[in-house]
């Protein structure tokens, strides 16, 4: 079985190092830079064949926060992780809003970050490089995020959302057929994880409901204590 191949850039050569060395030592295969604007040419100059990033936020030359959404424009899957040492809730939103998956505060234990890779390596090995779907087309109903637009195509029954029911199915059906865990699902579109904002996610999830029900193909589904998800089941007849 090849080695994951994992691109890491930190500027504190000390840390560099013994983060490299660590990984190294427990299987993968590691490319460090530790300057920002080197990691930016290299992420625009060559194909992207990493398996995940690991991104410092404070780096010379460019930040973290400029990479990530560099590498987001060229591939959409591959894992993203923040290491930093900025621990304000608005660094943090703002990595996950600019596609990172998850961020590890300095100072941070080998064992804690390893563990973290593999999560996300194990998520990824199960996704499709692309998605196999139409993001626009939810089973009978097209999708207009923009114009916060859902349309019943054999009926023709146009519904307009709520800027933040619009925001929930975009999220919800981008990443439809996976779990969405519910903190995530607070954090990037509340802001925060609270208890009460979590009771507002339940009333969201049952207005889209609602606005589906006319093809029973498509289900939202709660998975206790975990999160939510979308599917659609393409093989049943409307």
């Amino acid at each position: 079985m090849s080695k994951a191949r994992l691109l890491y850039v930190e500027d504190d050569e000390s840390l560099g190092f013994v983060t490299r060395d660590n990984l190294e030592l427990n299987g993968f295969e590691v490319v460090h830079l530790a300057d920002g604007q080197q990691a930016a040419r290299r992420i625009a100059e060559e194909k992207l064949d990493f398996d995940l990033c690991l991104l410092d936020v404070m780096l010379p030359g460019t930040d973290g926060f400029t990479l990530a959404r560099m590498i987001r424009e060229r591939n959409r899957d591959v894992p993203i992780l923040f290491l930093t040492a900025k621990s304000l809730k608005e660094d943090r939103l703002q990595g996950l809003r600019l596609g990172a998956d998850d961020y590890i505060t300095k100072p941070f234990s080998i064992e804690e970050l390893i563990l973290k890779i593999e999560v996300f390596l194990r998520r990824n090995r199960i996704r499709p490089a692309t998605p196999s779907f139409d993001p626009d087309r939810i089973g009978a109903y097209h999708f207009d995020a923009d114009q916060l637009q859902l349309t019943h195509l054999p009926t023709d029954d146009n519904r307009r959302l709520t800027p933040r029911e619009a925001e929930l199915l975009q999220l919800l059906s981008a990443q439809r057929e996976k779990v969405m865990e519910r903190g995530e699902i607070l954090e990037r579109i509340w802001g925060e994880n609270d208890y009460f904002l979590g009771r507002s996610l339940d009333v969201f999830v049952s207005r889209l409901r609602k606005y589906l029900r006319q093809d029973p193909r498509i289900r939202i589904e709660n998975i206790h204590g975990v999160g939510f998800t979308l599917t659609v089941d393409e093989d049943q007849e409307r």
